[in-house]
């Protein structure tokens, strides 16, 4: 499993908008998408600062999402997100919620 880790900041009092967007547009585009699994998002306390991860079948899904539709959401959040967000993908190392561990080789 891949995650894509997605840093936010957002405008000032935008987490309700950024929720609704999020409710309402992206997370149907994100359950058409090859390979999704699973979204959570995490807000700071006062809601300007927001972490959003995805989870993923496999690399190669996550970076042809990262290609092909991330722009479009960047666009769809572009009234309410303040700068530029920042994106890492990695390898899910372990999640007792989706029973995966990945041995460790030494």
């Amino acid at each position: 499993m891949y995650a894509r880790n997605v840093s936010v900041h957002l405008k000032p009092n935008m987490l309700s908008e950024y929720d609704h967007i999020f409710e309402s547009q992206i997370l149907p585009l994100l359950r058409k998408q090859k390979g999704f699994k699973d979204e959570i998002t995490f807000a700071s306390p006062g809601g300007v600062d927001v972490t959003a991860i995805s989870l993923w079948d496999n690399k190669e899904n996550a970076a042809a999402y990262n290609t092909n539709t991330y722009s479009e959401v960047l666009k769809t959040f572009a009234k309410v997100i303040d700068g530029t967000p920042k994106v890492q993908m990695c390898e899910v190392v372990n999640s007792t919620f989706h029973k995966i561990t990945v041995p460790v080789h030494a």
